[in-house]
């Protein structure tokens, strides 16, 4: 008998209705930019990766207009620039998704799947969504490392693995927990422009947390 193959990870739908505030902004969007994706943004990346990527949302001039995760805004510049440089990704990156650019051993996602007005989520809005990253999870058998970008995506991230009490696993960049059944979380600060802007993260930086990661994998 063949082994099963674990089941993909449920998605939200492009008319997703879970969250009227993102519904209205989506609509909104779409009235604006017609050519625009605006809808909820897929993962990127295999199933079988052992890396998982999770940022905040989707950027409104990035994903949200690509319909690919940190791509056409500067985030992707940084993150998919180290993925390259430590062997995550191949090809190029070209802020498109019809690039080329694949992953190799890693997949991105986000804690909220539809682009939020002012690019932050409201906490109502990270919890319709949190089963969606819980399936995403499960449906991963050889992950072993999930790298959290930012306060916010750590404590979603907190949520879905149902690692109590929060304390135990205080955010910080560079901090890797232990979070059980030979995995672990990374921290950083989020690769934003703005954060990248007022000197708090620095590309060493976040090449350090990846150097880190692709150690702890090899």
């Amino acid at each position: 008998m063949k082994p099963q193959r674990p089941a993909g990870p449920s998605e939200p739908g492009r008319d997703c209705p879970r969250c009227p505030r993102l519904v209205a902004f989506r609509h909104a969007q779409r009235q604006a930019h017609p050519d625009w994706h605006n809808a909820p943004v897929p993962s990127f990346g295999a199933l079988d990766a052992r890396l998982l990527i999770v940022g905040l949302a989707p950027g409104l001039k990035g994903a949200n207009r690509t319909a690919r995760p940190f791509t056409g805004d500067y985030a992707g510049k940084l993150l998919y620039g180290s993925l390259l440089r430590f062997g995550f990704a191949a090809g190029e990156y070209k802020e498109s998704p019809d690039d080329g650019l694949r992953l190799t051993g890693a997949r991105v996602t986000n804690a909220a799947r539809c682009v939020p007005p002012q690019n932050k989520p409201l906490p109502a809005e990270f919890a319709a969504c949190r089963d969606f990253l819980v399936d995403e999870i499960a449906a991963m058998p050889r992950l072993r490392a999930i790298l959290a970008l930012g306060k916010e995506s750590h404590d979603q991230c907190l949520s879905v693995l149902g690692l109590k009490p929060r304390n135990r696993f205080p955010f910080s960049h560079g901090a890797v927990h232990d979070i059980g059944q030979g995995r672990v979380m990374a921290d950083s600060y989020h690769c934003s422009r703005l954060n990248t802007n007022t000197g708090r993260l620095t590309e060493a930086m976040f090449d350090a947390v990846v150097a880190d990661l692709k150690k702890r994998l090899a």
